[in-house]
């Protein structure tokens, strides 16, 4: 092995991903006859030349899958302007609540087989409604007021869903950072179905795997989005080679990818991307070491200076960008906790507006975000054609006397001999928060608002947790309030579904037991019982139901407006930097961009297959 060159290596894993299924179907490579070609002019880019390789860090094996997220092909997708436009789709037509899609001539998954439209059919038929595998039914987009649409199948590249009023989440959940994936690779899929393979045989393949039932199989193959088959075939830019356990993930250029550049030179350039596995706390000095061509995720702001120093002599550059997020840290206030006493408190306006009023949000962003942030409510960014700046301070300047004056009027005026406040029974106010103990700043936020609250006599007490037990004591109505990341649909169109303004969004934590109500249509949680946050459960429902867009921005306004009155989730600093690590010769990467999971899938909306290695040398990563 002291022998085999790197170069050898890779091409070798590249050479081991073409002897696969593909081989059993006609067809040469080559993207559909009506492909989609790039406009890379518009956006100040150039045409590439294709081939090499860029590798990458990832903390763990199971985040391959986040390929299938910035590598970002959709049915419909954002650009970087945050328009939706067809993209595996060459059209799509809506008239109220009927959706007609058009397929691209000639488009192939990544085996060779045909993509058509009974590949839409047998998600629908034989997944989405499929008992066994979907239990729950279809997804909830495709519901509007409960009910299912009709689907039409008039020929191989036409599907038809028709509802019988508008349904304007449908479009925005194709273009998600985690696509639903409405369809499925049928030919790949039908033998280990009991429709199609009959029963015995599809039970008695999923017994050779040692798995206990035939839809255990059929899920563990399905496996568009997390990447670990490399048989699945994709429409993906690139396909996984590799089978975990492994260290090493090689992912080769799909050859049947749907676009092509101005020239005809298909997509993507880029032949292979290859993804190490390294501890997560050394994913930054490993990348400052040049071990990476093209690293994000899992660098963080206090990185930077670290990164800064290695761009010399490794021959990259780190550029820095924005973090589309409502607020780093957040605090959700639990309304629906059992805990009578502290519900009554959570659910009055003058305590939760006391809280936000006590927080030195300056001090924060010096000691957080370098001073670079921005202070205030969780809010949406500058950016968002929605953005109001009154809503960004409204209840958020720093202010102690009026919190004091705002907690006596809740009826706390009461002391111990420790200057803590006394609640109505008689307990000390001691507010314990809990975190999932993931996100460091957000542990280090807390540190300093406990000392800005003990000022007004309030004691902070951290609770730092695995994610899945916090999530599981919020729901039981076990947490008084929860310290996460505010909203990560921060940069939102009108278009965009404003669920997670309301109990409409599953696991919210500052109403926890009401959203458990609304995702169970009743059977589960509670109802909301608070007139304001009805407000924003109808405002929700109007949205659903209508899909004038100019309607939609004004519901966004008027739920914006409603979070920053009543602080339902206390914001503190937004607008922390991204390091987005790229090598020097790694061409149409921009400087700048916004980087958040939604609705910019991290660097998706960039699109990564349109980036190249640039210029005549060999290229880096193939002399490795």
């Amino acid at each position: 092995m002291s022998g085999l060159s790197r170069r050898a290596l890779l091409a070798g894993l590249g050479a081991a991903c073409t002897l696969g299924p593909r081989a059993a179907w006609a067809g040469e490579a080559g993207p559909p006859a009506t492909p989609l070609v790039v406009d890379l002019a518009a956006r100040g880019r150039k045409v590439g030349a294709p081939g090499g390789t860029v590798r990458t860090l990832i903390a763990k094996a199971r985040d391959v899958r986040y390929l299938s997220v910035y590598g970002y092909t959709r049915l419909v997708g954002y650009g970087p302007d945050l328009t939706l436009r067809p993209d595996v789709l060459e059209r799509v037509e809506v008239e109220g609540g009927a959706f007609t899609f058009h397929l691209r001539a000639g488009h192939r998954w990544s085996d060779g087989a045909p993509f058509t439209t009974e590949d839409f059919r047998y998600f629908w038929d034989d997944v989405a409604n499929d008992p066994e595998l979907s239990p729950g039914g279809p997804p909830d987009f495709f519901l509007v007021e409960g009910r299912p649409p009709r689907v039409e199948i008039p020929d191989e590249r036409t599907i038809r869903y028709l509802w019988e009023r508008p349904n304007p989440r449908f479009l925005p959940a194709l273009a998600a950072p985690r696509d639903p994936l409405i369809y499925r690779p049928a030919h790949y899929l039908k033998p280990y179905h009991p429709r199609y393979a009959g029963r015995e045989a599809a039970e008695a393949a999923a017994r050779d795997q040692k798995l206990r039932g035939w839809t255990a199989l059929h899920n563990r193959l399905d496996d568009n989005y997390e990447l670990g088959n490399p048989d699945c075939p994709t429409l993906q830019a690139w396909r996984p080679c590799t089978r975990a356990p492994a260290t090493r993930f090689a992912f080769e250029r799909n050859p049947h990818y749907h676009r092509v550049d101005p020239a005809g030179t298909q997509l993507p350039y880029l032949d292979r991307i290859v993804m190490d596995v390294s501890a997560s706390g050394l994913l930054a000095a490993k990348t400052n070491a040049g071990e990476a061509d093209l690293m994000f995720r899992g660098l963080m702001m206090t990185d930077i200076p670290s990164l800064k120093e290695g761009e010399a002599a490794h021959g990259y550059r780190t550029n820095l960008w924005p973090i589309a997020r409502g607020s780093e840290i957040a605090l959700y206030p639990n309304l629906t906790t059992l805990d009578p006493v502290w519900r009554r408190l959570n659910r009055d306006v003058r305590y939760r507006r006391a809280l936000s009023l006590a927080i030195d949000r300056r001090t924060l962003n010096n000691t957080l975000l370098f001073g670079l942030g921005t202070e205030g409510n969780n809010t949406v960014v500058p950016e968002s054609p929605l953005f109001s700046p009154e809503l960004r301070t409204l209840h958020a300047a720093y202010d102690p006397e009026e919190a004091g004056r705002l907690l006596d009027a809740a009826g706390l005026s009461r002391r111990d001999a420790a200057g803590i406040r006394l609640m109505e029974d008689g307990r000390t106010l001691d507010v314990v928060v809990e975190s999932d103990g993931e996100a460091a700043m957000v542990l280090d936020g807390l540190l300093l608002i406990a000392e800005f609250w003990r000022e007004v006599g309030i004691r902070l007490m951290v609770k730092p947790q695995e994610r899945t037990n916090l999530r599981r004591r919020s729901v039981a109505g076990m947490t008084v309030m929860v310290a996460a990341q505010g909203l990560d649909l921060a940069v939102p169109t009108a278009i965009m579904p404003p669920a997670e303004l309301t109990p409409a969004q599953p696991d919210h934590y500052a109403w926890p037991r009401w959203s458990l109500n609304v995702e169970s249509r009743g059977r589960s949680g509670e109802p909301c019982d608070v007139p304001e946050v009805e407000r924003l459960l109808a405002l929700d429902r109007e949205w659903r139901l209508t899909d004038d867009a100019q309607r939609q921005g004004a519901i966004w306004r008027e739920m914006l407006r409603n979070h920053a009155e009543n602080q339902w989730v206390i914001g503190t600093v937004a607008g922390a930097l991204q390091p987005v690590v790229a090598m020097d010769r790694l061409a149409n990467m921009p400087e700048r961009a916004l980087y958040s999971w939604d609705p910019t899938a991290l660097i998706g909306v960039q699109r990564l297959d349109e980036v190249f290695w640039d210029g005549a040398a060999e290229r880096r990563a193939d002399t490795r």
